[in-house]
């Protein structure tokens, strides 16, 4: 029986999620509010749904793609929420950086919840369009081994975590520590001024030095420090924020990572007053 794949949060990295898993020969449904993205996604052959709802009634599997926990739980919970009106037996894949709190006030809403996900992905539009997107999934083997081969059609690698809130835990680590590379390079970049380096023969050096990383390597990419605060800024702050929440919530300090992200050049910590100035 083929199984109805349903997708919510069709935006820069869920729309091409969408036409991979089109692409890829699976039923896929979405629901979006705006015209244009629905129009687009109904061309390259998924099928419209009108509501949430009517979406997780007929999705086996539901993906949503979206920025926040706070739209988590708009779409959610309540009696129009996707998971009220779940299918039986259906599996909801969050691809949400935000908390474990969040995805368990969703479990915990109905008695009738689907088994939740959370799959964190770490990536871009153009990793997706590769099919090399990097997605962590935390939650029970069968689920997770349910899901995997529908995943596999925009994502490599799919790495197991473990249990629920675990994948998101290591997003978390992960993004924090990413956070923490950006604030050193600025601060690198700031260096290579005072000694009259020009930035981009800065960036593009380190590229082949050892002290490369993934932060250096996607400024240089997409044209130095600016651009990269200018692009990214939004997302990281996102990401941190949930950051800082997750660390509230297991009561544990964020420690050097927290501190270099908190003082260095970028404005990326909303959450503190002592961040650091935007970047030059």
């Amino acid at each position: 029986m083929t199984k109805s794949v349903g997708f919510i949060g069709a935006g820069q990295l869920g729309e091409p999620m969408v036409m991979r898993l089109v692409g890829a020969g699976h039923h896929v449904l979405v629901y979006s509010r705006r015209n244009e993205v629905r129009d687009r996604l109904t061309a390259g052959g998924a099928a419209s749904v009108g509501s949430v709802a009517e979406l997780a009634a007929e999705s086996d599997i539901l993906i949503s793609c979206l920025f926040s926990d706070t739209q988590l739980r708009e779409t959610g919970l309540g009696r129009d929420g996707f998971i009220a009106n779940a299918k039986s037996g259906s599996v909801f894949v969050s691809h949400t950086t935000g908390t474990i709190s969040t995805l368990e006030a969703l479990r915990d809403s109905s008695a009738a919840a689907p088994v939740i996900l959370d799959a964190p992905v770490s990536g871009t539009a153009e990793n997706i369009a590769a099919g090399t997107l990097t997605v962590l999934v935390g939650g029970p083997d069968h689920a997770v081994a349910a899901v995997t081969p529908v995943l596999a059609a925009y994502a490599d690698p799919v790495v197991a975590t473990g249990d629920l809130g675990s994948a998101l835990a290591i997003k978390l680590i992960n993004n924090l520590l990413f956070a923490a590379n950006a604030q050193l390079l600025a601060a690198a970049t700031q260096l290579g001024d005072d000694l009259g380096v020009e930035p981009g023969a800065l960036l593009s050096a380190l590229q082949v030095c050892s002290a490369r990383s993934g932060a250096a390597s996607h400024a240089d990419r997409i044209g130095g420090i600016d651009r990269f605060a200018e692009l990214g800024g939004p997302f990281l702050r996102k990401d941190i924020a949930a950051c800082r929440q997750a660390a509230a919530e297991a009561a544990v300090d964020l420690g050097l990572l927290g501190t270099v992200v908190r003082t260095g050049p970028l404005a990326l910590d909303d959450g503190d007053s002592a961040s650091g100035g935007s970047s030059r």
